[in-house]
């Protein structure tokens, strides 16, 4: 035999940022035939389905649910309190920002983006400056990410909130938190967001095609002002429904509902300030292994400030266009799919590691295994001991 081994047989591991592993639960859950629509346990679980997503979002306030990608409820969000001609301000510190102000622009707004770059946190001051210049208070919303997939930078929602209040300025303040719920800590009413999108394919471990847009008071009201909202995006009747069709304005998404209530269950029996913890270990667990990497000059992780670190995915940087052959190298050798350089000026020389959602300490060691196996077999300059450091981590 003159073939190499192949190392990828057996079952994939796909560490990209969302979709990410779906618990075995979830999947049997789904595996059934279609239910009724009109009666039955479909109807009876949803009062209690909205419950427990607001109760991972930390709110008391509504929720809406879309057959959509987080684009959708991007889409869907702004069209509830974003009329054409009204102006929003997009504070950006990666690609997703960009993408959700030029949805704002889709639907005939006007966009003022403040680019932080690819690295760099949210510059408070800045922010501030903008909004104290608006003495018309022509910006009707703040779009913040709150965890950009693509540069995986953690942005700080409380200090905005707290900006827009000692300014008095009366800004909604959206947050897209489709990187972030389920993995990193989200406050929505003790931080004051006032509208939240999020999906349900990364920390809420269902297959992708749902989305959510949660909303309060302070929102609806915007809501009611508007000239017009289309039928569909409408959230009214999704949040609060007469019939149960309303709740998605047609046929639901009935296996993602039986998924998703799968999911929410596994949420809270492990308990949501669990669920951020075990994130935010695993999280350091890698950040230790990619700073011993990076003494070898050869790696660098994107987001210098362990602050404005996401706990749900780490996205790094490899000189010389390194990025796309240790990916390749990883997928198709051993059978671990990381995630490409999205959105960053040097395509092939970035790479992410995906650890949101269903994962768990001997996930998140074969995962640096993986990278560690590639760097070698590619022979990138690496810092020596990345494994015993997050070892060490998990350990402590």
């Amino acid at each position: 035999m003159t073939d190499p081994i192949s190392l990828a047989q057996g079952r994939a591991y796909l560490a990209i940022p969302g979709p990410s592993v779906m618990p075995d639960a979830v999947l049997q859950a789904m595996h059934r035939p279609s239910p009724n629509i009109y009666d039955g346990e479909l109807i009876e679980m949803m009062p209690a389905l909205t419950r427990d997503l607001c109760r991972v979002a930390r709110t008391d306030h509504n929720v809406a649910i879309y057959i959509a990608n987080g684009h959708g409820t991007w889409e869907a969000a702004l069209s509830n309190v974003i009329a054409p001609g009204e102006t929003v301000l997009a504070p950006a510190s990666g690609r997703f920002t960009h993408g959700w102000a030029e949805m704002a622009e889709g639907i005939g707004a006007k966009i003022d983006v403040i680019d932080f770059g690819s690295s760099s946190a949210w510059d408070l001051d800045r922010i501030a400056d903008a909004l104290r210049a608006d003495t018309a208070h022509q910006i009707k919303a703040v779009l913040a990410v709150h965890v950009d997939t693509s540069s995986s930078i953690r942005n700080d929602i409380p200090a905005l909130r707290a900006v827009l209040n000692d300014l008095g300025h009366p800004a909604l303040l959206m947050a897209d938190c489709i990187a972030s719920l389920g993995c990193d800590q989200f406050e929505m009413d003790a931080w004051g967001v006032d509208v939240m999108v999020t999906a349900c394919q990364k920390g809420l471990m269902t297959p992708a095609g749902t989305g959510f847009v949660f909303f309060n008071e302070k929102a609806q009201a915007k809501r009611a002002s508007m000239p017009r909202v289309s039928r569909y995006w409408d959230w009214q009747p999704r949040a609060n429904p007469e019939l149960f069709y309303q709740y998605f304005n047609g046929t639901a998404p009935t296996h993602h509902l039986y998924g998703l209530r799968a999911a929410l269950d596994l949420i809270l029996a492990e308990g949501i300030e669990q669920v951020w913890a075990r994130h935010k270990r695993l999280a350091t667990a890698i950040w230790a292994a990619c700073e011993i990497w990076a003494q070898g000059g050869a790696l660098q992780i994107n987001v210098a400030d362990r602050r404005h670190r996401s706990h749900a995915v780490t996205a790094l940087r490899l000189t010389d266009g390194r990025g796309t052959p240790l990916r390749e190298f990883t997928e198709h050798k051993l059978g671990l799919t990381l995630g490409i350089g999205l959105g960053m000026e040097d395509w092939d020389g970035c790479f992410r590691l995906g650890h949101m959602g269903y994962v768990n300490g001997q996930m998140v060691m074969a995962m640096l295994g993986g990278v560690e196996t590639a760097m070698a077999a590619l022979d990138i300059p690496r810092g020596q001991g990345a494994l015993e450091a997050a070892a060490a981590t998990l350990a402590a």
